[in-house]
């Protein structure tokens, strides 16, 4: 008799099972689901400290509320959901706004903000989201994120780089989706003009050249 390898069991069989008391079966969603929550919040917060906390306060939360998980997202996009909220919330602190949601002073203007023309520019094969993807331009690409400002890098890292949607990004950063778009349009622009000098072809750069307006 052949013996047959058993599949690993889903996350939904994990939630379900982690429901009725099994302690090893959350371990195993911890398991599979701790690097990427780390990885979000190391790019978030850029210290290894804090993002080894918010990965632990992550999972305790996740632990505490798993009941009220309804499944109407995955776990995956769920428990990305609270690793950002845990993020942003130190964030806050270190930014000393205590409650209030970040970059709640410009929400609003954004909708209303020309989009910039990029003052360097190349022809590429891939966008700076298709990036995200290629190890050998992830250092690349997160010395570029650092530059950003808070408000357009926590934009690009949950919609381009974690996948969520423009209203899932919304709802974690207490924004309208149209401020989402104008910020991840803006986030992309400057990172692909950051990234350009580096992976833009050469023969297509072209440096723009500003115009006088009367």
């Amino acid at each position: 008799m052949t013996d047959q390898m058993t599949p690993d069991p889903s996350d939904d069989e994990l939630v379900l099972r982690a429901k009725a008391g099994d302690v090893d079966a959350f371990e195993s969603l911890a398991y599979r689901h701790e690097q990427r929550v780390y990885s979000l919040a190391l790019r978030m917060l850029r210290q290894e400290q804090d993002a080894e906390d918010v990965t632990q306060q992550t999972f305790l939360s996740a632990l505490e509320h798993l009941n009220g998980f309804r499944g109407e997202a995955s776990f995956a996009t769920w428990v990305m959901r609270i690793a950002t909220h845990a993020a942003l919330k130190l964030l806050r602190k270190q930014h000393g706004l205590g409650t209030v949601p970040l970059d709640a002073a410009t929400d609003g203007a954004d909708a209303d903000e020309t989009i910039p023309h990029p003052e360097y520019i190349a022809d590429w094969r891939q966008s700076p989201a298709q990036l995200v993807e290629r190890n050998e331009t992830r250092r690349l690409l997160d010395e570029a994120l650092a530059q950003l400002d808070d408000k357009h890098r926590l934009v690009f890292l949950l919609r381009d780089a974690e996948g969520l949607s423009v209203r899932e990004t919304a709802a974690a950063l207490g924004l309208s989706e149209a401020n989402v778009k104008v910020r991840l349009l803006r986030a992309r622009l400057q990172l692909r003009e950051l990234l350009t000098r580096t992976l833009g072809d050469p023969d297509s750069r072209v440096q723009r050249v500003a115009h006088r307006h009367e």
